[in-house]
């Protein structure tokens, strides 16, 4: 399978950093529209309608090694920026899967945040050792809270500011959600600025627009796929062309077998980082999924991971690998890594780990909304 991967132009999508200057009066005010909280609402109800797989059922999905595959980028991500005894922000932590990455690497508090509500019980009950496909799993090693609310809309400094600052915040295949309007890229990216320390981290996977637009205008139509997904544009861009000056709210519908069928957004990279670095984080790294496989599959103990994850197979035996149509899913991502501004204080620890439960009640879950 072809594991190259050579990004094109950042000049096809989006504004130079440049126009992208804002008033510093009204960055506090975020606002959102009606038709956008719809939106976001309709994502958080398809996550929150799905239910925790058995071991069995997981193995069967159609996407199973994608999955793997995906399972051992973020492990990747998480060994190699995570220290022992951090504190961890995961925005849109879902139902939990992240949650065993994180005990390995030894963390020391963890936050979860999660506009499906269905999604949060799942990950309480997936952090207490309640879930069936984890009775026979030690409980784990550090404390955690769970809240539930938009992180792309609420202000978490206010409703965290007890727990800051984090040493690592994550966020695995969600931050195209923020995407919709300004607003809610801008405040997304806030709540991650506002939360972590000085040299604090900030490590993601998410859609590679170059390589959605590229496919998009080498098909006949307005819609892209293979057996396990398809991608889908209305009307509005029959031409195949995007507004430079309009790089927010790019949707697109999404289907992927045993796993999405929402509204997504394209998320131009180069806009996103200058963005970024409004709120003063700076690029480390980003690559395709296909480069990133193929970087990190040289180093021996990534290589082990993945014969323990088995995305390609146990490297023994067993020959099963993924497909090529979960291979084409895989470049459609890429991984990216940010850096906060600023000079480390490892004297500055997190004092308020006590807010965290080691096992978790329906009442300890805290539900913010734009009021908070």
């Amino acid at each position: 399978m072809k594991r190259g991967y050579t990004e094109s132009p950042s000049t096809s999508l989006g504004p130079p950093h440049s126009r992208f200057r804002h008033n510093p009066e009204g960055d506090s005010q975020f606002l959102e529209d009606e038709s956008t909280k719809n939106f976001a609402r309709k994502v958080a109800d398809h996550y929150s309608a799905r239910t925790n797989q058995t071991l069995e059922e997981r193995e069967a999905s159609p996407i199973i090694h994608l999955k793997k595959l995906n399972n051992w980028i973020k492990s990747v991500l998480i060994q190699l920026y995570a220290r022992r005894g951090d504190a961890v922000l995961d925005l849109a932590c879902g139902k939990g899967g992240d949650l065993i990455k994180w005990d390995k690497a030894k963390i020391g508090y963890y936050v979860g945040i999660d506009i499906a509500e269905g999604s949060i019980e799942d990950c309480r009950t997936r952090y207490n050792g309640d879930a069936d496909h984890h009775q026979r799993r030690k409980k784990f090693t550090f404390p955690a809270r769970l809240i539930c609310g938009d992180c792309f809309e609420v202000p978490l400094d206010r409703v965290l500011e007890d727990d800051a600052p984090f040493d690592i915040c994550s966020c695995q295949f969600a931050m195209h959600y923020s995407w919709s309007t300004e607003a809610r890229a801008r405040r997304a990216l806030a709540n991650v600025s506002a939360l972590l320390r000085p040299g604090g981290i900030f490590i993601g996977t998410m859609p590679d627009a170059n390589v959605i637009i590229k496919k998009l205008r080498e098909a006949e139509g307005l819609a892209i796929g293979n057996s396990v997904y398809w991608i889908r544009f209305d009307e509005d861009f029959s031409k195949k062309k995007f507004k430079t000056s309009s790089p927010f709210g790019i949707k697109y519908k999404f289907h992927l077998e045993d796993a999405v069928d929402c509204p997504e957004w394209i998320v131009p990279f180069h806009v996103f980082k200058s963005l970024a670095e409004e709120y003063d984080l700076d690029l480390v790294l980003v690559k395709n999924s296909h480069e990133f496989v193929d970087e990190y599959l040289k180093k021996p103990e990534f290589v082990e991971l993945m014969r323990r994850l088995g995305a390609l197979g146990d490297g023994n035996q067993d020959q099963t690998t993924l497909s090529q149509d979960e291979w084409e899913v895989a470049y459609l991502y890429l991984a990216f890594v940010l850096r906060k501004r600023g000079q480390p204080d490892r004297t500055q620890v997190n004092g308020r780990r006590d807010k965290g439960q080691m096992q978790i009640s329906k009442e300890d879950i805290m539900y913010v909304g734009t009021g908070v």
